[in-house]
């Protein structure tokens, strides 16, 4: 992408990095290398690139890079590198040809798309994903025009005259609920962060405040941010804003923002409310952030200060006012908005001293890390008791040579999914709910719902992330058609269940498993569980019209094949509804020898009794990727590879 242009005065390097987004998630670049350079490069601070280089899973790349340049030992300068080690880059690089200067001769590229980054506009990007880049001005009409597709089902007609004047009477559709400057890397960005502060500061000498039902936070990526935003006189007004420091790590961007008020929460299901989120962070897939909350938008840290100014979504920001003023002025967000030459004034507060002091001890950890009792083993001590890490169960009788491949017979479909699933539809790693097979699993256990934690922090226990796998709250499965959440049915008759006890059903009477999707199967970050846990769900293999590259990789990786839909295929234009029973023809014979065209056949028995074949693409891409297949998995070729190597 060749960058023109720098960014104009209201725009940060967020807005600059979901237009990115937008546009390379349209143009399609999955499986890429997408390189940034030309004249706009220069002129960009390392934090903006690293903030565009980090959304790389977004906009589904392979990755997304800068050259090395003066900008980079600018950096490693601020940053407290020592001399020494900013020299060797410096020199290492220009002998590699690595390093860009003005004299730089242009790459030969496979594509190039040009963006004049003085065309960025504030923006954010919402209600569900990414990509979906909303100018600043029109989120009102934005999610007016979603809010359909958002809407709960309402309760009945008493229930909701029971609550019109229960909790919260002012909450409605689009009030904001969750305000977080998070993710690690908007957050270590000091343009942005600063940003966020002087926005803060102006509110707060205006008299302005946070609306009482919005839920506030501030997780630094680094606890250099804290450091520069207090020695800028920032943080005081950040906090008096309700935006206190909370951790050091990914909190409301992975689901771990911890519950709402009572009185909200009874609000927003009362009266069945689609409320917002905004969020710092680079991934907003539904069901990701909050299960209360239906709507979640992707924003600029000052921007998320702003909003929770305002307390609601569906407001024009341009002639909408934050609130009022002392003296009872309203108050607009241009009012209070920072300068480039305000922000420039205040990165002065960014020392090197300040990296060299966090970093210093960064591995020491406080007083509790350092008081946990660690067994002295050469191998890892077990604890049967822990509901948090298990003994997994990869290598459970597991032969020493890998069974004979043979072809995929009698597979029932566990699910049948719509476009753009992502790893999150697929292993959510937010909240685990009472009611869920996980939450029946921990309550099993005597642990209480308060500290069932999420799933993300208990992926050291497969019991808890297996039940989680196919289990957020918003995925639709077209096979259980109506109903919302990880349900299924269990075939070939009609009754509906969770798709963990469905499959575990299955596994009882040995058939193996089959998932039905749509385009971009697998996008998102880049969540190994997402592969781990369809796996031991007893799935053999995934059908899709494409897949996002890393969890395509991760299903070969787990022993499940990746397979494609030929162009112009589909489950629906092939009249497949789910209830067939599924079998491959030659999958034996392609990973001895793949032939150039890569395919094999289907053959599908439908529930009267008749069949029909298909060719699909099978998406085992490399020589490497067969041998993991054949041994059931990476980690089992792992193992046996490195008992081979201990015996020779």
């Amino acid at each position: 992408m060749r960058l023109a242009g720098s960014l104009r005065e209201g725009a940060t390097a967020t807005d600059l990095v979901l237009t990115v987004t937008e546009i390379l998630r349209k143009l399609g670049v999955v499986g890429k290398f997408v390189e940034f350079f030309g004249p706009g490069v220069p002129q960009l601070p390392l934090a903006d690139r690293a903030t565009i280089a980090n959304m790389a899973p977004e906009y589904g790349a392979t990755c997304g890079l800068f050259p090395i340049d003066q900008e980079t030992l600018a950096y490693l300068r601020v940053s407290g590198r020592s001399q020494e080690s900013i020299a060797l880059v410096e020199i290492y690089c220009r002998e590699q040809g690595l390093f860009a200067t003005a004299d730089t001769p242009e790459a030969q590229y496979s594509k190039i798309v040009d963006l004049d980054m003085s065309s960025i506009e504030p923006c954010v990007a919402g209600p569900r994903r990414p990509q979906e880049r909303v100018p600043l001005p029109q989120i009102k009409k934005s999610f007016e025009a979603a809010l359909p597709s958002l809407t709960r089902p309402k309760k009945s007609d008493s229930a909701q005259a029971a609550s019109a004047g229960g909790a919260h009477p002012s909450l409605k559709h689009g009030s904001l609920v969750l305000a977080a400057i998070t993710s690690c890397t908007n957050t270590s960005n000091p343009s942005v962060l600063l940003a966020a502060g002087l926005l803060a500061k102006k509110a707060v000498e205006r008299g302005l405040a946070s609306q009482p039902w919005v839920k506030t936070s501030l997780a630094p990526g680094s606890q250099v941010v804290t450091a520069y935003l207090k020695a800028a006189g920032l943080l005081p007004h950040l906090e008096t804003l309700g935006f206190h420091v909370v951790a050091y790590g990914c909190t409301t961007c992975i689901g771990n923002s911890g519950p709402l008020a009572a009185p909200i929460s009874q609000a927003i299901e009362e009266r069945s409310l689609v409320v917002a989120s905004v969020l710092s962070g680079n991934r907003n897939f539904e069901g990701r952030v909050h299960p209360e909350v239906r709507a979640n938008y992707l924003a600029s840290p000052p921007l998320v200060v702003a909003f929770a100014l305002a307390g609601r979504v569906d407001i024009n920001l341009d002639e909408e006012p934050l609130g009022r003023d002392r003296a009872g002025q309203p108050v607009f967000l241009r009012d209070i908005w920072p300068s480039q030459a305000e922000i420039q004034a205040a990165l002065a507060a960014v020392q090197p001293a300040m990296f060299k002091q966090a970093y210093a001890t960064v591995f020491e950890g406080d007083a509790r890390w350092r008081g946990i009792q660690v067994p002295q083993a050469a191998t890892y001590a077990w604890d049967e008791g822990s509901s948090y890490v298990k003994h997994p169960p990869y290598f459970v009788d597991m032969p020493a040579k890998p069974a004979v491949t043979s072809e995929l017979g009698g597979m029932r479909v566990l699910a049948v999914l719509g476009d753009g699933i992502t790893t999150d539809h697929i292993s959510p790693a937010g909240s685990i709910k009472p009611d869920s097979p996980a939450g029946r699993y921990l309550t099993g256990l005597g642990i209480q719902p308060k500290d069932f934690n999420s799933y993300g922090s208990r992926r050291g226990n497969h019991e808890v992330m297996v039940r989680g796998t196919f289990a957020n709250i918003r995925i639709k499965n077209l096979l259980a058609r109506g109903t919302e959440g990880g349900l299924t049915r269990y075939l070939p008759g009609r009754e509906v269940m969770p798709i963990y006890d469905a499959a575990m059903k299955y596994q009882a009477d040995q058939v193996p498993l089959l998932v039905l999707a749509g385009r971009d199967y697998g996008c998102g970050s880049s969540r190994d569980w997402a592969a781990k846990g369809t796996r031991l769900l007893g799935v053999r293999a995934v059908l899709a019209e494409s897949f996002e590259r890393i969890h395509r990789s991760n299903l070969v990786g787990m022993g499940v094949v990746p397979l494609e839909f030929l162009p112009g295929d589909s489950a629906h234009s092939l009249g497949l509804d789910g209830e067939e029973i599924f079998e491959t023809l030659g999958l034996p014979q392609f990973l001895e020898t793949p032939p150039a065209h890569r395919q094999i056949a289907i053959r599908i028995t439908r529930p009267d009794g008749s069949q029909d074949h298909f060719a699909v693409r099978v998406r085992i891409d490399t020589q490497q990727e067969s041998l993991y297949y054949q041994h059931g998995g990476i980690l089992p070729y792992v193992l046996r590879s490195l008992s081979e190597l201990c015996q020779s």
